[in-house]
């Protein structure tokens, strides 16, 4: 027990053992002077309670082979009652009266009190005789923030208890029972918690449930990206943060994350907690399986959902001020027909959605053609033999070029791409993919290699990507007819939503945004409330 931080974890670990549905947490001078976890859960019996400070004494470990709980080492009493004062207070809901316990370093006292049900564990002095440890403590501000970090990471996990933090006794995270998407809205706000999709998937004797963002939700760093593994909220290994982006595919830029709340439960055969003091980190069995699993789970998830843009907020003229869009209705999960109304500025495409609900679709067709030809690409690698050049190039490589050729060596192949190395920083490039050698792209040759060895992540998917975007209908050349065209084909692909390079390739603008933004009342507008009794009194007087 080095810190505040490492005590409210255990403490609310112990919580959810008890089957705790409500968890108060109290901090004073950032928890050095105060520290306080009360809960609702199961209690500890009377006769039980003396030995809740003893060390080693544990009474959740069936098996070191097979932990379910959380809480498993059985030791944060005892090292609370060794840093600070120990109090706690305790009652099983059956029992009559409850047992208060004071603790600090070899000295226990017990006694019969009244309390309601549940336990209320208190720390008080923590360090307070043990000067060295007290000077290396992070300042309160400090230890508070990383006591919310943690809590956050709790509440989004466990999204269906109530939660509260008291800070020198005023309210710093609440959260009312609710489910993940309320979790999202308690600890990152309403705009977040909108657009998140939910998921809840099966493969093998994996299950994975939570949420995740909409593509247009991203940032440029994964400290938005939250996992557990069977309630135990862990800090992933790089692998699963892979696996999830990696799902998204196309639809996200280079370079950024999503947000998600991921719970994976898995048999407890299969996971190993007690890897790390802090129990942050957990090993998995057969961690590149279960990667694959996970990326799976995720890109299925998100074919299934619409995710056109939302499109950019409406201006009323200075000095009125400007509306903001709602989150688009839910639709269906399949690209819709939409019916081509105009061009602007030579790149954008005008379209009315089908079923009459009226919405305004812009397409920006280079993205669409983007993506279309890159699927085409993508299906004609897949299916046609490699083409034998006549002559083969000879090339100069880097030394980071030539390192990248023999790691990647047999993917090239593969693909159709023999690049035969010739010694002295040359390489002869002997065959491509016949699906490449129509192509009327620039270098056509040189830009093959240099990306096929490049530093990005997944060269196929950054060479497919480049050599789609080359003859993609460009800003100045996109008609009513061709931009029609590539909605046409647009909608036969298996991802349509984002060009190869994760920008969208439609926004949605919904008919009553459209509707309210001029001050008028849409055709899809529910009459309630004072809208009715009005329609009541107007029907009554023509009466």
């Amino acid at each position: 027990m080095s810190r505040p931080l490492d005590a409210v974890r255990e403490l609310v670990d112990n919580a959810l053992d008890a089957r705790a549905t409500r968890i108060e947490i109290e901090l004073e001078g950032g928890g050095l002077k105060l520290l306080r976890v009360r809960d609702n859960g199961a209690g500890i019996p009377e006769d039980q309670v003396s030995l809740a400070p003893l060390r080693h004494a544990t009474s959740k470990l069936e098996s070191v082979e097979r932990v379910t709980t959380l809480g498993f080492r059985g030791e944060a009493l005892w090292a609370l009652a060794q840093a600070g004062r120990l109090t706690l207070l305790t009652r099983p809901a059956a029992q009559l009266g409850a047992a208060r316990l004071e603790a600090h370093q070899g000295s226990v006292e017990v006694r019969r009190v009244s309390a309601p049900a549940g336990t209320s564990v208190s720390v008080t002095e923590l360090f307070g005789h043990l000067p060295a440890r007290l000077r290396t403590q992070a300042t309160p501000a400090s230890e508070v923030r990383e006591v919310v970090t943690l809590l956050s990471r709790y509440v989004l996990h466990r999204p269906a208890l109530h939660w509260r933090l008291t800070v020198e006794g005023e309210p710093r995270l609440q959260h009312a029972p609710g489910d993940v998407r309320g979790a999202v809205g308690s600890v990152y706000g309403p705009l977040s918690a909108n657009r998140v999709l939910k998921l809840d998937a099966q493969a093998g004797t994996l299950r994975l449930e939570g949420v995740l963002s909409r593509p247009e939700l991203t940032r440029p760093r994964r400290d938005r990206m939250h996992f557990s593994v069977n309630g135990r909220p862990v800090l992933a290994p790089p692998e699963l943060e892979k696996a999830v982006i990696d799902g998204y595919a196309e639809l996200l830029p280079a370079g950024q994350a999503p947000l998600c709340v991921l719970n994976l439960t898995l048999p407890p055969e299969d996971v190993n907690p007690n890897v790390h003091p802090a129990k942050a980190h957990v090993a998995l069995a057969d961690l590149p399986a279960l990667a694959e699993q996970v990326k799976s789970l995720v890109s299925q998830a998100l074919s299934s959902h619409p995710l056109a843009g939302q499109s950019p907020a409406l201006r009323m003229p200075a000095p009125t001020a400007g509306l903001t869009n709602a989150a688009p209705a839910s639709g269906s999960d399949t690209f819709p027909a939409l019916r081509p109304l105009g061009v602007l500025s030579e790149l954008y495409l005008l379209a009315e959605g089908d079923a009459g609900a009226g919405d305004l679709w812009i397409v920006d067709v280079h993205a669409a053609h983007e993506r279309v030809l890159y699927e085409r690409l993508t299906r004609a690698l897949e299916n046609t033999a490699p083409l034998e050049l006549p002559e083969p190039e000879l090339l100069h490589l880097t030394p980071g070029q030539l390192s990248r050729l023999h790691e990647r060596d047999a993917e090239l192949q593969g693909w159709g791409l023999d690049i035969e190395h010739f010694g002295a920083g040359l390489a002869r490039l002997r065959s491509l993919p016949a699906a490449f050698a129509a192509l009327s792209v620039p270098r056509l040759h040189e830009l093959i290699v240099e990306t096929a060895l490049g530093e990005a992540p997944d060269p196929r998917r950054e060479l497919l990507g480049r050599l789609a975007c080359a003859p993609a209908l460009k800003a100045g050349r996109v008609t009513l007819e061709n931009g029609h065209l590539t909605v046409l084909a647009l909608m036969d692909c298996n991802q349509p939503w984002a060009c190869p390079h994760g920008r969208p390739t439609v926004l949605r603008l919904s008919e009553r945004d459209l509707a309210h933004a001029f001050g008028r009342r849409s055709a899809r507008d529910v009459a309630r409330g004072r809208d009715v009794s009005e329609a009541k009194v107007e029907r009554e007087e023509a009466g």
